[in-house]
């Protein structure tokens, strides 16, 4: 069962494409991404269950050696995640709108897991640091008591860790930018 989601996060592409074959051959997992990243970084991420995610990252990492910038694992991750990262989200109808954007990886796929658990929101996306300066950031709609919520969650948890860019609450948009969105 794909209840986990793990990441390497590398500080070199030759080693990311060596982490990312070792993270596959070391358990059963699917590969959710692998690829460069802003700023000349490398990120793989994988999910199926705990221990088999928890197993490929320590293959990555071990793989990564001196390449190593981050790495995370999240048990039990919400279900809506995963499709938010794929982009296949299926959202039709934008009601409030909340942005939340941190500075990495591993703190937005976070920020967007506490999010969705808060609140009664729809993840719409998240976008992974690429063509972002190594930022990333999740949309997310609902009522706006729910999003002012869940927008309060998911920063507070980026910015535990002081990765926490900016988040935004808009409580009206115009139906425009549901189309920028997806």
């Amino acid at each position: 069962m794909k209840n986990a989601i793990g990441g390497v996060e590398l500080s070199s592409m030759a080693k990311g494409f060596e982490a990312a074959d070792a993270m596959l051959k070391a358990s059963s997992v699917e590969l959710v991404l692998s690829r460069t990243i802003c700023p000349g970084k490398y990120a793989v991420l994988v999910a199926g269950d705990v221990a088999d995610v928890r197993a490929s990252v320590e293959a990555g990492v071990a793989r990564a050696a001196e390449s190593h910038v981050d790495s995370f694992l999240i048990p039990n991750l919400h279900p809506d995640v995963f499709p938010a990262i794929a982009g296949t989200s299926g959202v039709s109808k934008l009601e409030a709108l909340g942005i939340v954007e941190t500075f990495s990886i591993a703190s937005l796929i976070e920020a967007a897991d506490a999010a969705v658990k808060a609140a009664s929101v729809k993840l719409i996306e998240v976008r992974l640091a690429m063509a972002m300066g190594g930022k990333a950031f999740v949309t997310f709609t609902g009522s706006v008591a729910d999003v002012e919520t869940a927008a309060m969650v998911a920063a507070a948890s980026a910015g535990e860790k002081g990765l926490l860019v900016q988040k935004v609450v808009i409580p009206q948009p115009r139906p425009e930018l549901l189309t920028e969105l997806i």
